[in-house]
């Protein structure tokens, strides 16, 4: 008994196994009910009563080791499989290239960080809006242009329900449920129904600037507009007003700055003048501040608005709009390290 006990000892000690099928297969081997251990439990019996006692600390021995043994196969198992099931098999190998920004968010990153400096704060608003945002609260006549189904999209031929045309939707938003002092930026998502070409796209972004306040002047739009247009295209850039008309503001202008390319000598993008159109401004209509609940007779406010896409195409000599809306990667990661 003491020897098959010794050399039971000696194969449990070197005992080894690569899966939990063999592992399973040695527990039944050495601990079920018809293993070799339960089957010297059985034979004590026949141990001489001298030897009962010295035979039984060897059997409670050998089945404290296979015991141990068995759980530490077990618990070994565990760890490798851990170790390998933290791996992702199907992760890309080593090194991953890193995304890069769209230059259109680029750039509207980099205005709303101009206006936030001035002051202003960010207001969102839907895109499927109605007449009276869109269009009735900011001052637009019936039958003005703009209504018209050439230049909107309606939905489900709902003259009341259209696409965004503009984000000064946002703006009426805003005064309706406000009073002055108002300091806002809307940068969103526009719609039109235009052919698209290197210049014109059905869809694109815009950010447009609010202040209503008492005693705003032409003045404060002017200085914000130079604070931006220096910011964004740099220090040495002139800015030139020139008048203009919007339903929205009286009196209005559109704002050109001095050509960064040519600087200012004469240049195709530029158009040989010296000078590039990138938005439209002007002093809120006091019509569109009674519209919206504030009295205009005690605020004033100007309003700016810009293409996103003309700023990002004016910043990177971007000479084609479809660029921005096909995903090119090979045109995208031109805007690696940008802003």
């Amino acid at each position: 008994m003491i020897e098959k006990i010794n050399r039971l000892l000696d194969e449990i000690e070197h005992l080894s196994a690569s899966n939990a099928d063999e592992i399973e297969a040695l527990r039944i081997k050495y601990l079920s009910k018809k293993g070799q251990i339960s089957l010297l439990m059985d034979d004590f019996r026949n141990v001489p009563s001298d030897q009962k006692r010295e035979v039984g600390m060897r059997l409670n021995e050998l089945k404290q080791k296979a015991q141990s043994k068995i759980r530490s196969l077990k618990e070994q198992f565990t760890h490798n499989y851990n170790e390998i099931s933290d791996i992702d098999l199907t992760r890309t190998s080593f090194p991953i290239p890193l995304g890069t920004r769209h230059p259109v968010n680029i750039v509207k990153e980099e205005i709303c960080d101009i206006f936030k400096r001035l002051g202003f704060s960010i207001a969102e608003g839907p895109e499927i809006e109605d007449d009276w945002h869109v269009f009735s609260s900011l001052n637009f006549a019936e039958d003005h242009p703009a209504r018209d189904m050439q230049d909107t999209f309606f939905i489900q031929n709902d003259p009341q329900i259209v696409l965004r045309t503009h984000t000064s939707s946002v703006q009426t938003r805003v005064m309706e449920q406000n009073q002055p002092p108002i300091r806002i930026i809307c940068p969103g998502r526009v719609y039109r129904n235009e052919a698209i070409s290197a210049r014109a796209h059905c869809l694109f972004h815009q950010v447009e600037a609010l202040y209503v306040d008492k005693n705003v002047s032409f003045a404060d739009l002017k200085q914000a507009l130079l604070f931006f247009a220096k910011e964004m295209f740099g220090h040495d850039t002139r800015i030139r007003l020139r008048p203009s008309y919007f339903p929205f503001t009286e009196p209005s202008a559109e704002m050109d700055i001095s050509c960064h390319i040519c600087g200012g000598k004469g240049c195709n993008i530029c158009k040989n003048t010296g000078w590039v159109e990138i938005l439209g401004c002007g002093m809120v209509d006091p019509n569109v501040l009674d519209n919206c609940g504030i009295d205009s007779k005690i605020y004033s406010g100007y309003a700016l608005g810009m293409g996103i896409e003309r700023i990002a195409m004016l910043k990177y000599r971007i000479n084609d709009i479809r660029l921005l809306f096909e995903n090119d990667v090979r045109f995208l990661q031109q805007f690696q390290s940008a802003y």
